[in-house]
């Protein structure tokens, strides 16, 4: 199965602030091994993820690639690999194709790893927007607590999303998914 997973909050901390320089890029515990037992149960992991932050001058494309850097080389360290990472470089306002809730950045993936269609494949974020997105291309959304997590879990009770598995983090979703309680 192809998991599709946003960054901040999901992978790294995040806690409403732009993640600017790779100091600040923190994997959230345990989502790093949680992405490398996934790999090796054959599951095959990408990363979607909005970086508006580009745009607005907040840091440069040389600062978000070393910060992809850090995470191939940490998940490759835990014995995983990141197939694809997709990023939406452009302003909320830019109307981009890209950009969750829209599709552009799953359909980049699903072309990158030469996929027929999204269908049977995962979704993990911590916003709506993380959700509908893999909804609109066929995967199954999970939400995490994580980063935004508590708070879309509080508007989803508002605004339903049904079918959309809710858990504390990735870690709890590699449990799941994998049959494993949690230690």
């Amino acid at each position: 199965m192809v998991i599709i997973l946003d960054r901040d909050g999901v992978i790294n901390q995040y806690r409403g602030q732009y993640i600017c320089s790779l100091d600040e890029w923190l994997p959230l515990p345990g989502s790093i091994d949680a992405i490398g037992r996934l790999c090796r149960a054959g599951h095959r992991i990408a990363v979607a993820t909005n970086q508006s932050g580009l745009a607005r001058g907040y840091y440069r494309e040389d600062t978000l690639n070393a910060m992809h850097q850090r995470l191939t080389a940490l998940v490759q360290a835990a014995g995983g690999s990141i197939a694809c990472i997709a990023y939406c470089p452009h302003h909320p306002d830019d109307g981009c194709a890209c950009r969750k809730p829209r599709t552009g950045l799953l359909e980049r993936i699903q072309s990158g790893l030469g996929l027929p269609s999204l269908s049977g494949s995962l979704m993990i974020g911590d916003s709506r927007k993380d959700l509908l997105a893999g909804r609109q291309a066929g995967c199954t959304s999970y939400l995490v607590r994580t980063g935004n997590g508590i708070e879309t879990e509080r508007h989803l009770r508002r605004r339903p999303l049904p079918g959309v598995a809710v858990f504390d983090d990735l870690q709890a979703v590699a449990d799941h998914l994998l049959g494993t309680a949690a230690a």
